[in-house]
């Protein structure tokens, strides 16, 4: 009985690790704009089943029963007009569909902006970043100038393992699509703007798509704004 008793005290070591770090994280760009339902206490770390290696930080892993099904990694039929290697996001739905040949399409649950700070559009990811610094929008300045002004890449960063930041042009939209520490707020509507995703998958992602790629951010069923 031996072994069992060291594999839980070893699991129960690692959630106390991811959580010691996600309470450090403030609110700040591109996370919700309300403490997570469990904010602090130790059921955070309940969230949490391990950790997949990566440089220089291990991923966080989130144990998916929580996830509700439909925003889950998978596979599925996609009938849209967009080529393959598009990304589609899907505010109303909370959807990012990453387009593959056959008509299919991998799915993915993403946290989106709340009503009026979401960004819809057409634009291309303009580069990638892997652990990336963060720092806030002019914008966000105004709103909170206490705000700090920024935050080295890591565990308790905003923006988590990946980044992919969507430019127009040579534009800078300053949206990202980009990991949370905040794995209960994927499927709601309640971040600054930007379109978060679980580290593990925006990890996925990242290592699917090139600097390049389309991206359509569609709310209301429509592209453009």
């Amino acid at each position: 009985m031996a072994a069992p008793r060291t594999a839980d005290r070893t699991a129960r070591s690692t959630r106390r690790v991811v959580l010691a770090a996600l309470c450090l994280i403030p609110l700040a760009a591109c996370q919700s704009s309300k403490p997570g339902p469990m904010a602090g206490g130790d059921d955070d770390a309940a969230w949490y089943i391990g950790t997949m290696p990566d440089k220089p930080f291990d991923v966080p892993l989130v144990d998916r029963s929580r996830i509700d099904p439909k925003y889950r990694r998978q596979e599925v039929v996609y009938s849209g007009p967009e080529a393959p290697g598009t990304i589609v996001v899907d505010i109303d739905k909370r959807h990012l569909a990453l387009v593959q040949e056959g008509g299919t399409a991998l799915q993915y649950g993403v946290g989106v902006g709340k009503a009026g700070f979401s960004w819809k559009g057409d634009a291309r990811i303009g580069r990638k970043g892997v652990w990336p610094d963060w720092s806030p929008t002019t914008t966000m300045v105004s709103l909170n100038p206490g705000i700090e002004r920024s935050r080295k890449g890591g565990i308790d960063n905003p923006l988590g393992a990946r980044a992919l930041y969507l430019y127009q042009g040579n534009r800078d939209t300053m949206f990202r699509i980009h990991g949370t520490n905040e794995p209960w707020s994927i499927g709601e509507q309640m971040s600054s703007g930007c379109v978060r995703m679980l580290n593990e998958d925006i990890v996925d992602l990242f290592e699917r798509v090139p600097v390049g790629a389309r991206v359509v951010v569609k709310r209301s069923s429509k592209y453009r704004a």
